[in-house]
């Protein structure tokens, strides 16, 4: 029977982050035999690249380490588990965006949009990441330095203290569930080997036809011509800013509420 970490006495691993070691190994082979040409960095980028190629179903220490033509035990000299890898990658990709610097002076409004904008280009870009960042704690220093900047921002606001908290969750689980929608949809689509528009077109001509969603169907086309746009991407990119607009709006009359 195999058993869990706890029931062998050792603390369960809650982060790579919270290792308190410095990365194992270096770039040549030495004494202690670790492989030559290897880094955390070049394990991590090697990560990244197999799942935005592959996805998460698809990514194994086996795959990685014929990707980076070494056998599977030589990553173990930079990593303690497949977990660490891939906590490792999603904090490489959230070092993507690009941040306001802390002293902008920019409104805050346009540096919410921004941020909001960013977030939702990596989850598109990167359709793996947002199941991870649901299962760790997104403590690495890209994610740390994402979450400060969306702080800064908030604080800009005028929101009293303890609304702070919430009207980042507004914003940015809005953003969370937006693009990591878009980015599945988008995901589907191409493993379809159709294009977005095809496939909306498809889909909606399908329930059309169906008895029981024909009344559905018939709301669902006026309110996407009321919506206007021409292609899938113009009708998302409308509700994403309209959605978004209305959550700063939200946050301007609670401010001024105080």
């Amino acid at each position: 029977m195999v058993k869990t970490a706890q029931q062998a006495g050792r603390p369960a691993r809650t982060s790579v982050w919270l290792e308190g070691k410095a990365p194992r190994g270096g770039g040549s082979r030495g004494g202690g035999g670790q492989p030559s040409g290897l880094d955390r960095d070049r394990i991590t980028g090697a990560t990244v690249r197999l799942l935005d190629a592959e996805g998460l179903a698809g990514f194994s220490m086996r795959r990685l380490a014929a990707e980076l033509n070494v056998t599977a035990m030589s990553v173990y000299w930079y990593v303690d588990t497949k977990d660490d890898l891939l906590e490792l990658a999603l904090d490489a990709v959230f070092g993507e965006m690009r941040l306001p610097a802390a002293d902008s002076d920019r409104d805050w409004r346009e540096q919410l949009r921004a941020l909001a904008a960013e977030y939702r280009a990596l989850l598109v870009r990167h359709p793996w990441l947002s199941p991870l960042a649901g299962r760790f704690l997104n403590i690495g220093p890209h994610a740390v330095a994402f979450s400060m900047a969306v702080q800064r921002v908030i604080r800009l606001t005028g929101l009293p203290a303890h609304g702070q908290m919430g009207a980042i969750s507004a914003v940015f689980q809005f953003v969370y569930g937006f693009g990591t929608i878009e980015g599945h949809f988008i995901e589907r689509c191409a493993a379809a080997g159709t294009t977005q528009d095809e496939y909306v077109r498809q889909a909606l001509g399908a329930v059309r036809e169906s008895p029981d969603h024909s009344e559905v169907a018939h709301h669902t086309a006026d309110l996407i011509e009321a919506r206007g746009g021409d292609t899938v991407e113009e009708m998302r990119e409308r509700d994403f800013t309209f959605a978004l607009q209305t959550l700063i709006a939200g946050i301007e009359a609670m401010a001024a509420r105080g």
